[in-house]
């Protein structure tokens, strides 16, 4: 009878004790996204690659890719000091999903819609629907992303 109840104990608390770390790690990870929307706000490429790992493989929905921090963020500035590109405003996040695939690898993705943006030519393009998928690993401790992959989900006929 005590073996039961104990195991019966441990049915009842580790969820709950899994769920307060994966709740911590959640937090974590969300605030990942400040960084990099705060980089893209005052277009500060340090700022926006904060959070990715030395060796982050990065592709935006245009097929620009970009292996490891450091060109992530030479490609970031280049990206920023374009004023068509920057051009316009982003709104906050339509949604945000963290997914646990490990206890240190866990996946984020969100929507925002961009107004306002303009092409090379300076023709103003249309609302952009664009969608983030990171995957993030826990390495020393932190939380950093490792893959970011952008797409943008074109208007349906």
């Amino acid at each position: 009878m005590k073996i039961l109840l104990a195991l019966l104990s441990l049915t009842l608390v580790v969820p709950g004790l899994a769920w307060s770390q994966s709740k911590t790690d959640r937090e974590a990870i969300l605030k990942t996204l400040d960084s990099w929307n705060q980089g893209w706000a005052e277009r500060t490429a340090q700022l926006a690659v904060e959070d990715y790992s030395s060796d982050v493989d990065w592709t935006n929905a245009f097929g620009d890719r970009f292996q490891g921090r450091e060109a992530l963020q030479e490609g970031l500035e280049f990206i920023f000091g374009l004023d068509f590109v920057m051009a316009g405003d982003s709104a906050e996040n339509e949604f945000v999903d963290v997914t646990f695939l490990s206890s240190d690898i866990a996946l984020l993705r969100s929507k925002l819609v961009r107004v306002g943006q303009k092409t090379s030519s300076g023709t103003a393009m249309p609302a952009r629907h664009i969608h983030h998928l990171r995957v993030l690993e826990r390495r020393d401790g932190r939380w950093q992303i490792v893959s970011h992959l952008i797409s943008q989900a074109m208007e349906k006929r």
